[in-house]
């Protein structure tokens, strides 16, 4: 257990660029955005706007990828969207169904790049837990995922196209026409997948709106979470830009411990976040704060962790919830999963003060698409093939 991990790895995160002569996406842009380009592109800027809602309908209520399908527009119009545009979103590489229900997909962006995507089954909603970045660049010393590179932010179009990716697998976009349906298998989204999304905000940003917008997938930004490790300068924008709710990748009461466990805490320690918490626009008793808290053995899940977590929230009377996350292992990794027994004695303390301690029960832990673990099984298994390649002499170069 080293305190040397770097706060963030040296790489640029340009997107990338469309290749000439590519189609433009229309998915992922802003109505503003939108507007501009259907302008730049021959439609006539008085009927912009009118397009604008047309098209946006038929993307992102009604989910078709064919503009000949979209009937309240003249034919030629369809056929010069045609020509100019395409409606893309990423593409499922792989698709595994957990015993209990959880969906994981591989999806492949621009670039051959690739990212995990995770849908979560439950009695009450269903939870799709999506990327923001190609690898991360926190190297959080628990989090398997957190050990792959950063290779670069997603697009709005690569982040709002998860959701549409999940919502075409689950067969749940609406019917024109048909009678209005108010259950929702994709009800909630969370951003806590791979990357650090207060490192890409403004593509955050963009892709959230979208699926906030009334007049397409109309998300309540109270169905939305964004999960940060604690980039103290973009809370505050995270309320009034996007609005949705905040949960903290807390994971230890010390800031010794949490340097270790959670890299961040040497630029924006434990005090520095907690007062950008306090302050947090939108938080109160109805929206209050998540503390995600991961249970290591014999590292941070003693009664003093329990009693010194306490002691933070109330010190700067943070509206709150606690989720204990037992730690999910992978091959190789460093820490072990706290005891039942003991994550239930941490969890009584929590509760006997009066903040909701709920232990979050794992969930497609036998397809690697448990907190911590995405992409894990993926480049595991992509390893071992080069090296069978690499020992059979068929490697190339």
């Amino acid at each position: 257990m080293s305190a040397s991990a770097p706060i963030t790895q040296d790489v640029l995160t340009l997107p990338r660029k469309e290749a000439e002569g590519d189609k433009i996406n229309l998915v992922g842009l802003t109505r503003d955005q939108m507007r501009e380009t259907l302008i730049a592109n021959g439609t006539p800027e008085k009927q912009a706007k009118m397009r604008v809602g047309q098209i946006w309908q038929w993307i992102y209520q009604w989910g078709k990828r064919d503009f000949a399908e979209m009937t309240n527009l003249a034919k030629a119009y369809r056929a010069d969207l045609e020509e100019k545009f395409e409606i893309r979103i990423p593409e499922v590489v792989s698709r595994q169904v957990s015993t209990d229900g959880t969906r994981k997909y591989l999806v492949r962006i621009n670039g051959g790049h690739e990212v995990e995507v995770v849908y979560i089954p439950e009695d009450d909603r269903g939870t799709l837990c999506i990327s923001s970045q190609v690898g991360c660049t926190l190297t959080c010393s628990f989090c398997h995922t957190g050990t792959q590179k950063l290779v670069r932010n997603l697009t709005p179009a690569e982040i709002i196209g998860q959701v549409m990716m999940a919502r075409d697998d689950l067969d749940e976009w609406p019917v024109p026409g048909a009678p209005k349906d108010e259950t929702r298998l994709l009800s909630n989204i969370v951003l806590m997948g791979m990357g650090e999304p207060l490192y890409n905000f403004e593509n955050v940003r963009d892709a959230m709106k979208i699926a906030m917008d009334p007049e397409g997938i109309s998300l309540s930004r109270r169905r939305i979470t964004l999960s940060t490790s604690g980039v103290v300068p973009e809370i505050a924008r995270t309320a009034d830009e996007i609005g949705c709710l905040l949960a903290i990748s807390f994971h230890a009461t010390t800031n010794e411990t949490r340097d270790v466990l959670v890299p961040i805490n040497k630029r924006w320690n434990i005090d520095e976040l907690l007062q950008a918490l306090a302050s947090y626009p939108k938080v109160s008793n109805s929206e209050r704060i998540t503390f995600e808290y991961v249970m290591l053995d014999g590292v941070n899940d003693s009664d003093e962790d329990a009693h010194r977590l306490i002691e933070h929230i109330e010190r700067y009377k943070i509206p709150a919830k606690i989720n204990l996350i037992p730690f999910n292992e992978w091959p190789g990794a460093p820490y072990k999963r706290s005891s039942n027994n003991r994550i239930r004695a941490f969890a009584n303390i929590i509760y006997q003060a009066g903040y909701a301690s709920p232990i979050r029960k794992t969930r497609g832990e036998d397809i690697m698409a448990a907190c911590g673990q995405l992409k894990s099984a993926t480049e595991r298994a992509r390893k071992s093939r080069k090296q069978i390649e690499a020992e059979a002499g068929m490697s190339k170069g």
